[in-house]
């Protein structure tokens, strides 16, 4: 158990190494970082002294040296914008980012679940093809015009929801259903598949002949053989939740980290860029990390293979 958990966090820790050396490449493959970061109006001088004073003007090899030696004590630098460490304001829109992502999860959890596992013990019935067609218009649409429509319909048309900001949980509905609408459907269709593995198996027809209840069966011995796949894509979800809210923070004015990184897209705010990249990519890793320790938990074959 525990040198499986010792390679898994290795393996954590070279996503990490690789995220920073992506980011370091990405900022040096735009052109020159100075004439990137600058504005178009400022002179040649004030390119120069810029260059010089952020160290662009070394060799590659020390300037990544020195950006790799940053990180780890986590400093990545002053926003260009608002003059602050980047990193602790890439920090300050976290929480907005997990309440946002947090519920969307929630959602996922408690609509994509059941709805896959009534759809696999009902194949064919108008429950099914409801479920299906709403699992493929959610796999279809562009998060974009989903948010868009829910604005159009529930926020413009009827009034029952804020269309923008953060405030009270009304503020979360659409913003929380949009970002969560995709995954929700993909872990609808990943239900009902695995479902659909082991409900014809020989076990569940046994536990049938015994006189078990019929949630047992499901919940007690087909769920519990069917777990794995979908804690992967609940792990890879929450993940993709939490680093992948760009488009839907921007369509709700949502103040998180997704927000912040268009907005310094915009700003040539390349160190609250590499903030927002690096700290996704952190947040992603120790997702993953806690699914392959639920692995672990869960079958006893991944741990002693």
């Amino acid at each position: 158990m525990t040198a499986y958990l010792i390679r898994r966090a290795l393996g954590a820790l070279l996503v990490l190494v690789g995220a920073a050396v992506v980011v370091f490449v990405i900022l040096h493959l735009t052109g020159d970082p100075a004439v990137v970061m600058m504005p178009p109006e400022a002179t040649q001088a004030e390119i120069d002294a810029f260059r010089h004073a952020e160290g662009f003007d070394r060799p590659l090899p020390v300037q990544f040296a020195t950006f790799a030696i940053s990180v780890m004590h986590g400093d990545l630098g002053e926003s260009l914008r608002h003059h602050e460490p980047a990193l602790s304001l890439a920090l300050e829109r976290l929480p907005a980012t997990i309440e946002l992502a947090g519920t969307a999860f929630l959602l996922v959890v408690l609509i994509g679940l059941p709805a896959g596992i009534i759809s696999a013990l009902k194949p064919r019935s108008w429950w099914d093809y409801v479920a299906r067609l709403v699992a493929l218009v959610g796999q279809s649409a562009p998060t974009y015009w989903i948010g868009l429509m829910l604005i159009l319909v529930f926020g413009v048309r009827l009034g029952w929801f804020p269309v923008s900001g953060i405030g009270n949980w009304t503020h979360l509905v659409l913003p929380a259903l949009t970002l969560g609408f995709f995954s929700m459907a993909k872990l609808m269709r990943l239900t009902r598949s695995a479902m659909l593995d082991v409900l014809s198996s020989d076990y569940l027809r046994t536990a049938r002949a015994k006189g078990l209840s019929p949630l047992r069966v499901v919940l007690g011995h087909a769920l519990r053989n069917a777990w794995l796949p979908i804690v992967t894509q609940l792990g890879v979800e929450l993940g993709t939740l939490l680093s992948g809210a760009i488009i839907t923070e921007t369509v709700f004015a949502w103040p998180g980290i997704g927000r912040l990184a268009v907005q310094a897209v915009f700003d040539r705010d390349f160190p609250v860029v590499e903030a927002v990249v690096l700290l996704a990519a952190t947040v992603f890793t120790i997702v993953n990390l806690a699914v392959d320790m639920m692995y672990a938990a869960l079958d006893p074959r991944i741990r002693y293979s």
